[in-house]
């Protein structure tokens, strides 16, 4: 059974960082594209990074402007979102999800982990 476990998620004030994690877990981690979606509430679901099966492309979308970085540690079925001068409108629950053909159609999501950010 494919799980995807976020965390890292929580409370922080605007201008502060927040790292979130993604284990996964009955799957061949190295051989996914691994994504990172966010939704605010209200609001429909969002791209926010990918990056390639073995780390070798980063994709952003374009409000992360530099202050996101995903990256995978596939020894440890790991992807990770660091999150640098976080701004109130990042609020959302933050998805991490797997894409076994690269081609945008994710397989399998997590659960979400809630980020709030204060003013």
């Amino acid at each position: 059974q494919v799980q995807l476990v976020e965390s890292g998620g929580g409370l922080v004030q605007a201008g502060g960082s927040l790292r979130l994690s993604c284990a996964a877990s009955g799957l061949t981690f190295s051989n996914y594209t691994m994504g990172w979606f966010r939704q605010a509430p209200g609001k429909e679901r969002e791209f926010v990074a990918r990056i390639s099966r073995i780390a070798g492309t980063r994709t952003y979308a374009a409000f992360v402007k530099g202050r996101f970085t995903i990256s995978r540690d596939n020894a440890k079925n790991t992807v990770y979102l660091q999150m640098n001068s976080l701004k109130p409108e990042d609020t959302a629950v933050y998805y991490c999800a797997a894409d076994r053909t690269a081609g945008g159609a994710y397989d399998y999501w997590g659960q979400g982990t809630q980020v709030t950010v204060s003013s």
